[in-house]
């Protein structure tokens, strides 16, 4: 069955796809118009990517009707080669973009604010999903998996390191699982929706704090507006590294 086929079975009638100039390191992202409107389809290729797809696409379908701002889930299916995801076009650019679109720093300065702001009501949202267990333990599992595979940055030196200095455990929240700034999305000047959530769970809110932060940390004035609208907690430096430049090398 060919790409057009088989989104007309989700959407009927395809009238173009548009792969977009915007294109993630993991998968494919093409713009979908259809006689009934405009859709976001996100293709994946390689095992460990169509595996993280097939995750997002149970995150967004779970989502469903929740409080937290993600796109619309409308479809998944597989071929023999390639996974795909059908989700709602979101209007907007990435963070990144837009800090780079902006053209004075109290510009600047608002976005990252906003940024802090919507990760605080995520961690301090309803804790949608059940999980057992602690996130830490399974993400320095997959970690193992990866390494040994040769599918990350991590090595086994490193990932030795990080189990015998891993952090006091918190209270675990819900978190994104991968919030950096190219997964967030600004509409009317504001960061407004989490995007690309395949790790989106129950665990530790530090990993996105560490994230969200991790291209701010040259910059005090950048990192004092994050923190102006996340306001619960501080990381200190040595979680910064432990989860910045120690856990998301394997990720």
């Amino acid at each position: 069955m060919n790409k057009q086929m088989a989104l007309e079975d989700v959407l009927g009638e395809v009238v173009s796809i548009e792969k977009l100039p915007e294109q993630g390191c993991t998968s494919e992202v093409s713009r979908v118009v259809t006689e009934s409107g405009t859709y976001l389809l996100k293709s994946a290729f390689k095992q460990k990517y169509r595996e993280w797809l097939k995750a997002e696409a149970a995150v967004l379908q779970n989502l469903s009707e929740k409080l937290i701002p993600v796109p619309e889930y409308h479809g998944f299916y597989e071929e023999k080669e390639s996974s795909h995801l059908i989700m709602s076009f979101e209007q907007g650019v990435t963070l990144t973009a837009a800090l780079r679109a902006a053209e004075t720093q109290t510009e600047k300065i608002s976005l990252i604010r906003s940024f802090g702001r919507l990760l605080q009501k995520l961690h301090e949202g309803e804790l949608i999903f059940q999980c057992e267990g602690d996130w830490l333990d399974r993400q320095l599992a997959r970690a193992q998996v990866y390494a040994e595979s040769g599918q990350s940055d991590g090595n086994l030196e490193l990932l030795e390191q990080l189990k015998s200095s891993r952090p006091a455990a918190v209270k675990q929240t819900m978190i994104h699982g991968d919030c950096t700034t190219d997964n967030v999305l600004v509409t009317d000047g504001e960061v407004r929706m989490f995007i690309d959530v395949a790790g989106m769970t129950v665990g530790d809110p530090r990993y996105d704090e560490a994230l969200a932060i991790g291209r701010f940390t040259g910059n005090s004035e950048w990192m004092s507006a994050f923190y102006e609208g996340y306001t619960r907690y501080k990381i200190t430096q040595a979680e910064l590294e432990y989860f910045n430049d120690g856990l998301y090398e394997f990720f």
